[in-house]
């Protein structure tokens, strides 16, 4: 296509000289004037036509190709899509789209797909952005989406006027759709173990009233049945009994006529945070192993240590003043009645009853581990003595009975293979080469597990769980040498620590626990076990599909798999005794939170552009026609009831630009030479 584009001058002179020339011409003219000489007039028309030509105007005409204008179609594949039959009507409605576009002349068609597997919902508009990146926006005949209507970046209507170009939304799925949906109101980030936490709970089911049945679930398992009202945000508590993450599901009860169930459950993590760890060591006679425990036990910042040592009986009497003997009295009446409980671990290091604690004393100890606390004692040569620790209530709770004899010889403490796939002992620093212990207490064992041996195999460090607490023994009061490097030494600070810790159920120490985490784009799953692991487990996508997951057995109570994670939400991993929670993104997804079809959120971007909301299932796709750019924009509809406008640009490349004189040299030299003539016949008569 060739178009006038201008007129230009190409001067064939300077344009000094030009000027020059053309004052010179004015002044013969204006002095031929004021003679009056015949002719003056016609005297004008040469020199004029001879500037003219010196200037050389030319007439500019370009080659242009014209450009296609750009119909941009988002096709909206987020999760809210796949609710219903709507995937199939957006398959259906791109079909018909892409069809009708194609018999508009001079229009190139895009097609962006969102499949929006992030946390930030679904954004449409983002797509527009990218995929008009490399074009300019000149170019743009319009933008029609596929969609439910839930966008979650429409924006304000300033910006959607930049857009330039009308905006058609074919909404996806029926007006009257109705959906019960659960929303967690308020969340707490963490809360203290042993606490509880108020989470903010809302069933939204506009149109309904009355109450709705809630489960709650705590780690996978049934916690508590509730009756909440619709519409009305309700409190719920939640105990969190551990540290770490406590995943908290909700799910309430299906409504009438729902579009799906898929947003009726909601999930949320609450970090359990322990308060500062508190600890009772009581000690016995003064022995080096002493200053072990305590220098652990002060080492660790999180625990508040009570300690006291027990020099003599009460009983005794050598008229030794009472402030020579103890900084305070031991405040027997308030550790074992008032503030026993408030304890996490009691430690008894190398105790001997001297009637300091009676009876009841014991027996309230034995009924706090049986309640959920922990026990820990290390024993010397007192225990296999009569009238020990055995022999007292606590009796009932010790795994290991005295047999009355001590082995005073030097051994290596060995693993045993319970003790390889325990996270107490699994893996400690050194791998066996370590140094000798030189004393330990011979005892029959009747409850419990053996993690370490020592002489002859016999039992070292013995652990059980009683009732809802735990208990531990270590059958020696030689493990000090560790400390000081005796032949080598040991890992006695990380031994210690592992003990104290899974005393006070650190959930990293369980024995047997099924954890998972998502890492990246992988779900990850660590099973430790005391028995051989399951050849799988069982994994529940957020969809509600399950697959068979391959375990690994490492041969040291751990078992690990892992697999690919495909979509956000909550991923639920079963070995048929546990249950693990894992969450991919956001547990509580954006793109779940309402899955009703609406026009409205697109309504006033597509009005501040010119463009049109219409649901597919109330007329189905319009006709596309071309409008003029006057009348697409602001307060100018370009649609109809059945058609969308797009708007035609004209734009387009130029290939060639050509320049034709517009005086020709023998078009001029006739002009200036007919000129002369006639004046030279004006001035001779």
């Amino acid at each position: 296509m060739t178009a006038f584009s201008a007129i230009t001058l190409a001067p064939m002179l300077p344009w000094p000289w030009l000027a020059g020339l053309a004052a010179l011409a004015l002044a013969v003219w204006g002095l031929a004037l004021a003679r009056r000489a015949r002719g003056a007039w016609l005297r004008s028309l040469p020199l004029a036509v001879l500037l003219l030509a010196l200037l050389d105007p030319r007439l500019v005409t370009e080659d242009r190709r014209p450009l296609p204008e750009i119909a941009l179609v988002v096709v909206d594949d987020t999760a809210s899509q796949g609710v219903g039959e709507r995937r199939a009507q957006t398959e259906a409605a791109l079909a018909q789209v892409r069809e009708r576009l194609a018999r508009q002349p001079n229009l190139e068609v895009r097609v962006e797909r969102v499949s929006g597997q992030g946390d930030d919902g679904t954004r449409l508009f983002a797509a527009v952005d990218r995929a008009l990146a490399d074009t300019p926006r000149r170019r743009l005949a319009g933008v029609v989406m596929i969609t439910d209507g839930r966008v979650h970046d429409i924006p304000p209507d300033a910006e959607a006027k930049e857009l330039g170009a009308p905006l058609h939304a074919l909404i996806t799925g029926r007006r009257d759709e109705r959906d019960r949906r659960l929303v967690v109101t308020r969340s707490p980030g963490y809360a203290l173990v042993g606490k509880t936490a108020t989470i903010g709970v809302m069933v939204a089911d506009p149109g309904f009233s009355g109450t709705v049945p809630v489960e709650v679930r705590i780690d996978g398992r049934p916690a508590a049945s509730l009756q909440l009202p619709a519409n009305r945000e309700s409190s719920v508590e939640v105990p969190v009994g551990h540290a770490g993450t406590t995943v908290v599901e909700l799910a309430a009860a299906p409504g009438p006529g729902e579009l799906t169930l898929a947003n009726n459950r909601a999930a949320l993590g609450i970090s359990g945070v322990r308060d500062r760890l508190k600890v009772l060591l009581i000690s016995g006679e003064p022995h080096a192993g002493e200053r072990a425990w305590r220098n652990l036990l002060k080492a660790d910042p999180a625990v508040d240590l009570v300690h006291f040592t027990i020099l003599r009986p009460p009983e005794k009497d050598d008229r030794t003043p009472i402030r020579e003997l103890a900084l305070i009295t031991f405040p027997v009446r308030e550790l074992f009645e008032e503030k026993l409980r408030d304890f996490d671990l009691v430690v008894f290091d190398r105790y001997r009853r001297r009637g300091v604690l009676a009876g009841a004393y014991y027996q309230a100890l034995v009924d706090y581990v049986k309640a959920g606390g922990a026990l820990l004692a290390a024993a010397g040569p007192e225990f296999s003595e009569a009238g020990g620790l055995y022999d007292s209530p606590l009796g009932a709770v010790l795994p290991a009975e005295p047999t009355g004899t001590l082995v005073n010889q030097a051994f290596v403490p060995k693993v045993t293979e319970l003790g390889r796939r325990h996270p107490v002992t699994a893996a400690l620093p050194g791998d066996g080469a370590w140094g000798e212990w030189l004393r330990q207490i011979a005892v029959i064992q009747h409850r419990g597990s053996v993690l370490l041996s020592g002489a002859e195999g016999r039992p070292l460090v013995i652990l059980d769980k009683v009732g809802e607490g735990r208990v531990a023994q270590v059958l020696s009061d030689t493990l000090w040498l560790w400390a000081r490097g005796f032949e080598g030494g040991g890992p006695h600070d990380e031994l210690l620590r592992r003990l104290a810790h899974w005393l006070m159920k650190e959930p990293e120490l369980e024995e047997d626990s099924l954890a998972a985490e998502v890492k990246g784009d992988k779900l990850e799953v660590v099973r430790r076990s005391l028995a051989p692991a399951p050849d799988s487990l069982t994994v529940t996508a957020p969809d509600g599909q399950t697959r068979t997951l391959p375990l690994q057995d490492h041969d040291d109570g751990r078992a690990t798999a892992s697999m690919p994670v495909d979509q956000p939400g909550l991923w639920r991993v079963e070995d048929g005794e546990r249950t693990a929670i894992a969450a991919a993104g956001t547990l509580a997804p954006l793109e779940q939170s309402e899955l009703t079809a609406t026009a409205d959120t697109l309504a006033p971007a597509a009005q501040a552009t010119g463009g049109s909301v219409r649901f597919l299932g109330e007329g189905g796709v319009p006709e596309f026609r071309r409008v003029s750019a006057d009348h697409a924009g602001p307060g100018r509809a370009a649609a109809g009831r059945d058609w969308a406008g797009l708007v035609t640009r004209g734009d387009h490349v130029v290939t060639g630009v050509r320049e034709v004189s517009l005086l020709p040299a023998l078009a001029l030299l006739a002009l200036v030479v007919g000129g002369l003539l006639v004046a030279w016949r004006r001035e001779g008569r």
